[in-house]
């Protein structure tokens, strides 16, 4: 049986991205708090290879979809650091490039 999703209440989850979340077992904020949206698009990003999956529309959507704010209005200093996990050169809040 299918599980219900509410990701669509969500700010910046549109159809798309609820499905490609449906599709890595997440259906519920909860859900996303509990995978993480690095990790998220991560696994988006394997389910999907060969397309682009551009960041500022899944990495930060699913970030902004956890603050309750836009993606746009995620502080630059929080997409820096997701950026730099999901190409996995940040860990446990330093760079890992030093």
């Amino acid at each position: 049986m299918k599980k219900r999703s509410e990701l669509s209440r969500l700010k910046n989850i549109g159809p798309t991205i609820e499905q490609r979340l449906n599709e890595i077992d997440v259906y519920t904020r909860a859900d996303l708090e509990r995978v993480g949206p690095v990790k998220a698009y991560q696994r988006i990003c394997r389910n999907h290879a060969g397309r682009t999956i551009p960041v500022c529309y899944y990495l930060y959507s699913l970030q902004g979809a956890l603050m309750n704010v836009h993606w746009d209005k995620v502080p630059e200093k929080t997409k820096e650091q997701l950026s730099m996990e999901a190409k996995g050169i940040w860990h446990g809040g330093r760079d890992a490039r030093r």
